[in-house]
């Protein structure tokens, strides 16, 4: 432990949060106790719902709602932050103790710019005075947290920004002041594994250089164990292991952490190698005869960017991509942010038309099909996107969801479509009884199940995944990977699935097709792209995939 002959920086002991309401009051965290030393980094992982986020919350009085701590203290230094005031509160937060979120959309104020909000961080946080040093400290903080052209992009607004740029924003934001404490709540969920990298290697200068503390927040185990010297495993509000990261990882005592370690791929590529060896794909050679049921050739895509009032640049998004995905088969398209994965995905699915080249569906070019043409396309290609509650309609339930599309396309009559929605629930492993509930009264996996389902209703040949798994934690995860792979194995399913997360392709994909900046720059199978990638490019992607190179003895093996 860094600091362990020192006091700590932060002391938590038998913390208790409740929420309130009508029905009484819930206690959602239970007698949490734990210490964060100086220049230390610990991490708290733990499925949704398991506290994670309230601990972080309750530390800096973000809680959200009627939560509130009903015991316990939280001492920073020689102050006890749970008797501190809103106003008192407000000059610990950013100077002392500075808080990066999870969800950028939601944290960034889409009609101001990225600039500005920067430059409101610094300004509140008085660590620069004065228009020129105020506007030169905003866009160091930008070029810390890793975005290129910072000057630019500081004129930029939200929605011009990709997620994973939005959220490297939230992060510039969270250390401006360079606060003792940084708590970082899945501060890298949205971004690729080589930006999630350089961001978590500057969080890790700042822990050397200036005696930063960093909680971080995640449900990603082989992250917390190459980043944290110590683990907390929380479940239901209550830590039920602590310890070494490395012992907590071979040797998982508790239950509950036998079963995050066996469902986190990216800390066990040892494990998952058995995946691959039964995929029965060993080298394009394997797939020579098979037909593509998807070909995609020299797919370009152009857009104008503004630049100022009256001229415009053009910009490449896409670049000459071509790939095939034979029937029944995965192929991941992977790449960090900007690189033209969703582009690609958006073509595909006829949501963007591209400048020049061809799709193929079973050998019929559909880039040039009539409105109605497109409309019969559709029943054979579904979407599932990233996130499940922003593509589910909030005011129909979930059989009204699932059996839209059977509507739109006038399949069947009511009482065939409540057959096929109970049929799909089934598929998906969730109980019928769901049907007649909505979207907010589920869980993040389960509202995932329920969209898989509505893409399977119908009889899709093709499913294009856009980061399907990326916002779950690792153990739903985990079932939502073996959902799709039994689907593929019962209805011969072809699948387009676009991801950042290297790890997650070890496991779901068959071939893997590599983008940069708009280009494929290097494809092939699983085992040629893992074992012997000849670009470097690739070769960086898969060095960055977090806790892959952490060997793991018997106990986690044991665990699986």
């Amino acid at each position: 432990m860094t600091g362990a002959s020192r006091e700590p920086l932060l002391s938590v002991r038998d913390l208790r949060v409740a929420f309130e309401s009508q029905s009484g009051s819930r206690e959602v965290l239970h007698n949490v106790s734990f210490d964060i030393f100086p220049g230390e980094t610990i991490a708290i992982v733990g499925e949704s719902g398991s506290g994670k986020s309230t601990t972080a919350s309750a530390i800096i009085q973000l809680l959200p709602g009627t939560g509130h701590v009903t015991s316990g203290s939280i001492m920073l230094g020689d102050d006890d932050l749970t008797l501190y005031n809103q106003a008192q509160m407000a000059k610990i937060r950013g100077r002392e103790i500075g808080y990066v979120p999870q969800d950028p959309m939601s944290n960034l104020n889409p009609v101001w710019s990225i600039g500005f909000q920067v430059k409101e961080a610094v300004r509140a946080n008085g660590i620069a005075s004065g228009k020129k040093e105020i506007e030169a400290r905003a866009v160091e903080v930008l070029k810390q947290a890793g975005l290129a052209d910072a000057e630019k992009r500081m004129h930029q607004y939200p929605h011009q920004f990709s997620g994973g740029m939005r959220q490297r924003a939230l992060i510039g934001i969270g250390l401006a002041a360079d606060p003792k404490l940084l708590i970082a709540d899945e501060p890298t969920s949205a971004l690729d594994v080589t930006v999630q990298r350089v961001i978590l290697d500057h969080m890790a200068k700042l822990t050397r250089e200036k005696g930063t503390s960093v909680l971080l927040i995640t449900h990603d185990l082989g992250l917390a164990a190459e980043r944290a010297e110590r683990i907390i495993v929380m479940k239901d509000g209550e830590i039920v292991e602590s310890g070494p990261s490395r012992l907590i990882l071979e040797n998982p005592q508790h239950p509950y952490t036998q079963r995050l370690v066996a469902a986190a791929p990216s800390i066990a590529s040892q494990r998952i190698q058995a995946v691959a060896e039964d995929r029965g794909v060993k080298s394009l050679d394997d797939l020579a005869d098979a037909t593509p049921t998807l070909r995609v050739r020299g797919l370009t895509k152009d857009y104008k960017i503004r630049q100022g009032s009256f001229r415009s640049e053009p910009f490449r998004a896409v670049d000459a991509v071509s790939f095939d995905i034979p029937r029944g088969k995965t192929l991941a398209l992977v790449g960090e942010s900007g690189s033209g994965k969703s582009t690609v995905a958006k073509m595909v699915l006829k949501l963007e038309d591209p400048t020049s080249g061809a799709i193929e569906i079973d050998g019929v070019d559909v880039s040039g099909l009539s409105r109605k043409q497109t409309f019969d396309l559709r029943r054979r290609m579904q979407p599932v996107f990233q996130d499940p509650y922003g593509s589910l309609d909030p005011m129909r339930n979930i059989g009204n969801t699932i059996a839209e599309p059977l509507e739109i396309h006038k399949v069947g009559d009511s009482a065939s479509r409540r057959a096929r929605v109970n049929e799909l629930l089934d598929q998906v492993s969730l109980p019928r009884a769901l049907a007649s509930r909505y979207a907010n009264e589920l869980s993040g996996g389960q509202r995932q199940r329920v969209a898989i389902a509505r893409a399977l209703a119908l009889k899709p040949d093709i499913v294009i995944l856009d980061e399907a798994v990326s916002a779950l934690d690792v153990l739903v995860q985990d079932q939502i990977l073996k959902l799709l792979a039994d689907l593929q194995s019962e209805l011969g399913l072809t699948y387009l699935f676009i991801t950042h997360d290297l790890a997650v392709v070890r496991v779901a994909a068959d071939l893997v097709c590599v983008m940069e900046r708009g280009k494929v720059v290097e494809q092939g199978t699983v085992d040629e792209i893992f074992a012997n990638p000849t670009q470097p490019y690739t070769k960086r992607l898969l060095d960055a995939i977090p806790g892959a190179s952490i060997p793991l003895g018997g106990g986690a093996a044991a665990g699986s």
